[in-house]
């Protein structure tokens, strides 16, 4: 078995990783382009995933030139806003996201949500499985417009992970990338003691660069791009997980799954 680091809290992403919000991305701005006779593809959609909106708008709308020249970024971020505002009431948990999430609730583990939505969005995506899932959180979780976290530093930048360890946590983590001078060794090894779970690359790096231990669960789409698809540079994850059902936590000096698997 490979030697893990023991963990001491965890910090989930959102979209993609605990709801399958992904799937209302998708079918949003496919419902968009129709119109115009363009589809975003796996091929494009994987280099949006974990961008801030805005720039992953503007990426996207970089594959359709011939669009017509009033179809702005804003005119997009409008169109897919009240789309997906139609949409969020019905996104649920992905596989094995309850049963995890409310074992380390149970057990007292520290866990907060980290996620690049917009507060509004986190609002309208969470409202309806607050019972079942969010309010597992407690109030512990941090948005990307959230005024502490520093305007435009949206993933692969660690400063979300560091805000969701540092003020929802009460872990002395500190501010920077961990390879950064100004770090204390003790902020280093407070660092470690995190496992941060993510499907997007651009988190993964968020991840590593906060100096934390990273989980990564990425869409079945995005691994069957192979070749064609993104890649990570430098920051690669501790661990590959198909979904979240394969996680075993006593391997990461968690407390195991109870017998009972609700």
């Amino acid at each position: 078995m490979v030697e893990r680091a023991k963990i001491e809290y965890v910090i989930f992403d959102m979209d993609g990783l605990l709801i399958d919000s992904e799937r209302v991305y998708t079918e949003v701005t496919n419902n968009i382009l129709a119109k115009y006779g363009k589809e975003m593809t796996w091929d494009i959609k994987a280099g949006l995933m974990g961008k801030p909106e805005r720039e992953a708008a503007a990426h996207l709308l970089s594959f359709f030139p011939d669009l017509p020249p009033d179809f702005t970024i804003d005119t997009y971020i409008d169109l897919r806003r009240v789309g997906q505002d139609a949409l969020w009431p019905t996104v649920q948990p992905l596989p094995g996201v309850l049963r995890l999430v409310r074992h380390l609730r149970r057990h007292r583990v520290p866990i907060a949500v980290a996620t690049g939505s917009q507060r509004r969005n986190y609002a309208q995506k969470s409202a309806h499985l607050m019972d079942a899932l969010f309010g597992c959180f407690e109030g512990r979780v941090v948005c990307a417009d959230d005024r502490l976290v520093r305007l435009g530093r949206g993933k692969p930048h660690p400063d979300v992970f560091l805000v969701a360890a540092e003020r929802m946590l009460g872990r002395a983590v500190g501010e920077g990338e961990v390879g950064e001078r100004g770090l204390s060794e003790e902020q280093r090894r407070e660092r470690a003691k995190g496992l941060v779970f993510e499907d997007a690359i651009p988190g993964v790096q968020a991840g590593k660069r906060a100096g934390m231990n990273v989980v990564w669960v990425p869409d079945a789409n995005l691994l069957a791009l192979g070749e064609a698809g993104p890649t990570l540079d430098v920051e690669q994850p501790d661990q590959m997980l198909k979904s979240l059902e394969e996680f075993d936590p006593e391997e990461w000096g968690l407390p195991p799954y109870d017998a009972d698997p609700s």
